[in-house]
């Protein structure tokens, strides 16, 4: 099969013209993400304003136990971003990486596409930084492996304590059924690919030259980081503590309404209501989760006027409040 890339050293003319409009339009991509983001926050100021009415009246000490914990899941994205590049003997520290965390969340909401945009201006801020594009990739191949394999590990502890409740529904083994699947074909496929490189695919993979283009990339990603079994198991907890600590972050929310429940209704709620918003195409989830959350506090107890709360109260932190920093991180990462 005919690669549809060039195997010799020199670049193709469309290899040139894609450098030449990466150099030229980067300016174009941050005030095209910027653009959008402002839109999206104007078209979405009345659900601002009800987070905002909600906030102030619930409990101070709550709120700031959930921001403390929203600010805990950034410094845990960036901390797997800086376990694998230290693996690979790169100097960027923690605390230069958090503000990335941030930006990336924000291009992923303001430049909906399933993460590709947030994957995009990732690789785009740590070249900025100096790091070279093969471990740019490789870093963001075992940042989605690791991802995937947290959140089917998560799926699969939410059955069980639904199973624990005597909650478990049809729809939700269907519905973690499907997510499993698809949990399993993104890693193994990537890892398929970086081992054996994405001619495996070509005869695919033809039709799509912009996918065939990233499959190569990944392709030579440098293979010893997947080979690492403390590297994959600790990116891989730090992955999971991100859900851990939504989760943590809806739990003390319903405190701050005055909602006395344990942590294990919240997790499971949290997780299925995040299949539901992965597995449906709707940008940014928006109605999914919140109705999948919903549904999920109801189904083990919870009033549902105050699992409706919990709920707005929970997309204010984690989708509406990065949106503002965001804004500012994005600008200065690919400065």
């Amino acid at each position: 099969m005919t690669s549809p890339f060039p195997s010799n050293g020199r670049a193709s003319p469309r290899r040139r013209v894609i450098a030449f409009l990466k150099r030229h339009l980067r300016s174009w991509y941050v005030g095209l993400v910027l653009l959008l983001g402002l839109v999206l926050i104007v078209t979405h100021l009345g659900e601002l304003e009800s987070f905002a009415r909600l906030a102030r009246n619930a409990e101070p000490r709550w709120l700031l136990a959930a921001l403390g914990f929203q600010l805990l899941t950034y410094v845990s994205a960036a901390a797997v971003w800086h376990q694998i590049l230290r693996h690979a003997k790169v100097g960027l520290s923690l605390r230069a990486l958090v503000p990335l965390g941030i930006a990336k969340l924000f291009s992923d909401q303001a430049l909906p596409s399933g993460g590709v945009s947030g994957a995009g201006f990732f690789i785009a801020a740590l070249r900025r930084r100096g790091v070279a594009p093969e471990l740019c990739m490789a870093t963001l191949v075992l940042d989605l492996v690791t991802y995937y394999f947290a959140y089917l590990s998560l799926a699969l502890v939410s059955l069980g304590l639904l199973w624990l409740y005597h909650a478990v529904q049809a729809w939700v083994i269907v519905l973690v059924g499907a997510f499993c699947a698809v949990a399993l074909l993104i890693p193994a496929g990537l890892l398929v690919v970086q081992r054996r490189g994405y001619r495996l695919f070509a005869p695919l993979l033809k039709y799509w030259p912009r996918l065939a283009q990233f499959f190569e990339e990944v392709g030579h990603a440098p293979g010893h980081l997947m080979r690492s079994p403390s590297l994959l198991l600790r990116a891989t907890a730090l992955q999971a503590a991100i859900f851990l600590l939504d989760a943590a972050t809806l739990w003390v929310l319903l405190q701050a309404i005055g909602l006395e429940v344990s942590y294990w209704v919240a997790l499971p709620s949290f997780v299925i209501a995040s299949i539901i918003a992965t597995l449906t195409p709707v940008p940014l989830g928006l109605g999914t989760f919140e109705t999948g959350c919903v549904a999920m506090l109801t189904l083990l107890g919870v009033p549902l006027e105050a699992a409706l709360t919990a709920t707005l109260l929970l997309r204010g932190m984690t989708l509406w409040l990065p949106m503002l920093p965001g804004l500012w991180f994005a600008r200065r990462a690919l400065r």
